[in-house]
């Protein structure tokens, strides 16, 4: 009887010990689209190592790079079945269950990046979010623009453009987007429909002279080897969503909860650093080889733009109350 009372006194203590250990020791899946030794994916892997620190290794992110997991879509839906935890990337991905989030991202519409952010923690931007949280099961971590990407949008020409007047006529290379288009061409710009992996040849050969990048591509897409003007116009704003499966984060214990909410802080300010280190050491880069750069004035796009925003409004082609939320943020 002694033998017996022990021996579930024991197997009780093992499952206790277990269930503790395996509690304590949590382990989350995080996909994205980068190499790991690119910006962004040294910044990612600065949060798999912030949380494991800040946890006291009770929690680790395995980074699953270069799309490893599959393409957006895929990765998704894995996102929302919770067989991957966290997927860094646009957030306006999630338009496919909140068709709103669309215009987290409108061009020429904010005065300033600091207006941009204002807008993307009002009340409406979190229920977008939230409402993608309740339907999909798919959370936003922390404040949605604190991971920076870009680190800015640029245009990159064979046209040595100085100010909005020479937008007109600008054969602009554009991706296949009804709104994209239509605002370039308000601009006043000459918009080809084209795929980005044609635009260096389609450069060369004079079908366009234009193509609009993040800074941080222009080197490595050689776009600056056929168009040497490099005009800085932040079309729009941009951030990479730490987007997660939300009954994961619901069920993680207040600590780690903790911990990853401060790696997500911390590592948003790493990624102003490294981001903007990186695009200011290409452009010393391709400056030596010739290329000119301009920081031209937004306030004739974002003027023209609004008429275009004011008709879509009255034409009930955006959300209830957003140009009065981008008003009420300026």
């Amino acid at each position: 009887m002694h033998r017996i009372l022990s021996f579930f006194i024991t197997l009780s203590l093992a499952l206790t010990f277990s269930l503790t250990s395996s509690f304590a020791d949590v382990s989350w899946r995080m996909a994205h689209k980068m190499p790991p030794d690119s910006p962004e994916g040294v910044v990612f892997q600065k949060f798999s190592d912030l949380v494991d620190q800040y946890s006291n290794g009770e929690m680790k992110i395995k980074m699953f790079p270069n799309e490893q997991l599959g393409k957006t879509n895929a990765v998704m839906e894995q996102l929302k079945i919770g067989t991957v935890h966290m997927y860094a990337e646009g957030s306006t991905y999630m338009k496919k269950w909140v068709p709103d989030i669309t215009w987290t991202s409108p061009a020429f519409l904010f005065d300033d990046r600091d207006h941009w952010v204002r807008f993307m923690n009002t009340d409406m931007v979190k229920g977008w979010y939230d409402k993608a949280a309740q339907e999909a099961g798919v959370m936003l971590l922390g404040d949605p623009t604190a991971i920076l990407r870009g680190p800015y949008r640029v245009m990159v020409t064979t046209r040595d453009v100085k100010e909005f007047a020479d937008m007109k006529g600008l054969k602009l290379r554009m991706h296949p987007n009804k709104d994209a288009v239509a605002t370039w061409t308000t601009i006043g710009a000459d918009v080809k429909t084209l795929a980005w992996t044609d635009v260096y040849q389609s450069i060369q050969k004079g079908i366009v002279s234009a193509v609009n990048s993040p800074i941080a591509l222009v080197e490595s897409m050689r776009f600056y080897e056929v168009a040497p003007h490099i005009i800085k116009h932040d079309e729009y704003y941009q951030s990479i969503g730490f987007m997660v499966h939300k009954e994961s984060y619901d069920s993680l214990p207040d600590n780690l909860k903790a911990a990853v909410n401060k790696a997500y802080t911390d590592t948003g300010a790493f990624s102003f650093e490294v981001m903007n280190k990186a695009a200011d050491e290409s452009i010393v880069r391709m400056k030596a080889t010739g290329v000119t750069m301009v920081d031209i004035d937004r306030a004739p796009f974002v003027s023209i733009m609004a008429d275009w925003y004011k008709k879509k409004e009255a034409a009930g082609e955006l959300p209830e109350g957003f140009l009065a939320t981008v008003m009420a943020t300026r």
